[in-house]
């Protein structure tokens, strides 16, 4: 009785109230480039001022009500991946059908999803 207590608690608990990433890349480069060990080594560059090779977009789709604070290690991470040296061109927008839905005054917009992408990039 214990053991199945037990498992309907860790499934409770594990799939409330959770936010839940789509995270994904597309490469779009034919060269090589050795993946970052920390998002650290991943720089978020609102205004880029000197010359760079774009290696692929990077998308997390989420909750709408998720911070950028929240959002900029996950697109750091996925761009690391790629070998990319930087982030830039920030871009946000709900997406789908959710985006036709009227702002909820009770539970806020936690059910629209928002889909941001940035471009991965590496210096020359």
């Amino acid at each position: 009785m214990k053991s199945i207590l037990f498992t309907l608690l860790f499934l409770a608990i594990f799939s409330s109230g959770c936010t839940v990433y789509q995270i994904d890349s597309k490469d779009t480069s034919q060269e090589y480039y050795v993946p970052k060990t920390s998002i650290d080594e991943v720089s978020y560059i609102e205004k880029v001022d000197r010359p760079y090779t774009e290696i692929g977009v990077v998308t997390v789709t989420t909750e709408r009500r998720q911070p950028i604070e929240d959002i900029l290690p996950k697109l750091k991470q996925e761009a690391g991946m790629l070998g990319a040296d930087a982030i830039t061109d920030l871009q946000s927008d709900a997406t789908d059908f959710w985006k036709a839905l009227p702002q909820q005054k009770i539970i806020g917009n936690g059910y629209i999803r928002s889909t941001y992408t940035a471009k991965a990039i590496v210096w020359q």
